[in-house]
């Protein structure tokens, strides 16, 4: 088939080099415009297009693609257009375009965890399963019908990154797959429950503030699933202190109180019904490092609470 492929972030530079190396075509790829990054907020291309470029493929990218892009993709006349994190909502005029209309990967088992954010929220949510779906797009957020799915287990202190690395390759072999059964018309579309359905909402850097009022299984979570962005975090003496890894501790004290600071215990904060180990670390204006390599280097003492 002829395909237009829409993506952004590294999510989906996988799915770009699955279908670029499969029996499909690639028109175009079309991508969010190159955006400021970082301090000195240098004009920078986004992961999908960096890689589109390197295997010399037609790059499209607009601020609006409903208003700016229609005629582009009506005279392209791909079979399908595939999505995978664009980021911009399409119209009913581009989902119309291709034959086999619009397809879309999302991060989750739909209709579970619709919209942004749903590696991190399943984390988060301590689900102990995830996966991928493969969906035709609708002008709902992620209401479109399920073509195929494809589950995984969720391990146990498994970060969001690595889960976005695992469910970026699962995604990558899943549309291709999708693609060719599309193509030979052994697909049949499922309605998603509504009643199932849930939403996520899009994370911030404040999302990351740790609470160890909660229970530590929870605080554990969050800060998984927020590893690495936005990151879980605490104040240490005004300072913010970054928390990357951690475990849940056989232990129970005052919350948010510091009941071991060693480097053969490690660093053991209470929290609600048990306590949480802290194993990787940042602190405000130092580099990220293994716990006992922290405390090598910066002393917490025992009986000093974090609020």
């Amino acid at each position: 088939m002829n395909i237009v492929f829409m993506g952004t972030p590294d999510f989906a530079v996988e799915a770009l080099r699955a279908i670029y190396n499969s029996n499909h075509k690639i028109l175009a790829v079309v991508t969010q415009t190159d955006k400021p990054v970082g301090r000195k907020a240098i004009i920078t291309p986004c992961a999908v297009k960096v890689e589109a470029l390197s295997l010399s493929l037609n790059v499209l990218s607009y601020e609006k693609i409903s208003r700016d892009g229609v005629q582009d993709l009506k005279a392209l006349a791909p079979d399908v257009i595939v999505t995978c994190a664009y980021g911009q909502i399409l119209s009913n005029e581009i989902l119309d375009i291709p034959k086999y209309g619009v397809i879309n990967i999302h991060a989750s088992l739909l209709p579970k965890y619709r919209g942004s954010s749903p590696i991190q929220w399943a984390i988060i949510n301590g689900e102990e399963e995830t996966g991928v779906t493969i969906m035709q797009t609708a002008l709902g957020v992620d209401t479109g019908d399920i073509l195929t799915c494809e589950k995984t287990a969720i391990n146990k202190y498994e970060t969001a990154g690595e889960l976005f690395e695992r469910l970026s390759k699962m995604g990558a072999n899943l549309i291709v797959k999708t693609l060719d059964l599309l193509e030979s018309g052994k697909i049949t579309p499922v309605k998603q429950d509504e009643a199932k359905a849930t939403h996520v909402k899009m994370l911030s850097k404040q999302d990351g503030l740790l609470d160890f009022n909660k229970f530590a299984k929870d605080i554990v979570n969050k800060i998984h699933g927020l590893n690495p962005w936005p990151c879980a975090f605490t104040y240490l003496d005004g300072k913010m202190l970054k928390i990357f890894k951690a475990e849940v501790a056989d232990k129970q004290g005052e919350v948010g109180t510091v009941l071991a600071s060693d480097i053969s215990n490690g660093l053991v904060i209470a929290a609600k019904n048990s306590a949480v180990l802290v194993k990787e670390l940042q602190l405000e204006g130092s580099k990220r490092l293994d716990v006992k390599q922290f405390l090598l280097g910066k002393k917490i003492p025992v009986g000093y609470k974090f609020i």
